[in-house]
């Protein structure tokens, strides 16, 4: 069966091809070529327009449809700058602290904390020296640049005070923050 199935196709692969190439050599009798093919002979037809002689001519005007692209650049990371002892490290987060701690010494409120929670954990985890590689956002809950939170981007408590002015003053509220990210993957 699979013997008659593979025969079966070989034979049309052969036709489909060579059918097509059989027709450029037809000629009429005048020796004038005929069309090659079914498509070349349907591009002659929808190639054809009938032109009113009468009718007035209509300007072609090429900004008609036109329209404008804008791509949204990606954010450029920040540069670390040299000092005369060699390369300037950012000062990562090596104290301890659990992250109720921190929350608490953000003043954030506790009935906030869970909302907290959900934005924190997608963001770093919770590792207050997270960075990301591309954009330079960092700490907890990836400040961009990490050079707008006041004091070290990489303390938790700091990145989170900044953060809890950031989601009162852009969402509303911790409530609306978490619901942005919900909805968003980002905030």
């Amino acid at each position: 069966m699979l013997g008659v199935f593979a025969a079966m196709a070989a034979l049309g692969f052969v036709a489909a091809n060579a059918g097509p190439s059989g027709m450029a050599f037809a000629t009429a009798e005048d020796d004038t070529p005929e069309a090659v093919s079914l498509y070349a002979s349907s591009i002659v037809d929808a190639q054809s327009i009938l032109v009113d002689t009468d009718a007035e001519p209509v300007a072609f005007d090429p900004d008609r449809g036109g329209y404008e692209v804008y791509v949204k650049p990606k954010p450029k990371p920040t540069p670390v700058v040299a000092s005369s002892g060699g390369a300037a490290a950012p000062l990562f987060y090596s104290g301890g602290g659990s992250p109720a701690e921190w929350m608490s010494a953000a003043g954030i409120a506790e009935s906030d904390w869970g909302y907290v929670d959900y934005v924190v954990s997608r963001e770093s985890g919770w590792n207050p020296n997270a960075t990301n590689r591309r954009s330079g956002a960092c700490g907890l809950v990836q400040a961009l640049p990490c050079s707008k939170v006041p004091g070290s981007g990489y303390n938790p408590v700091d990145n989170l005070r900044w953060a809890n002015g950031y989601a009162v003053g852009r969402y509303g509220s911790w409530a609306g923050a978490y619901n942005f990210w919900v909805n968003n993957h980002w905030w």
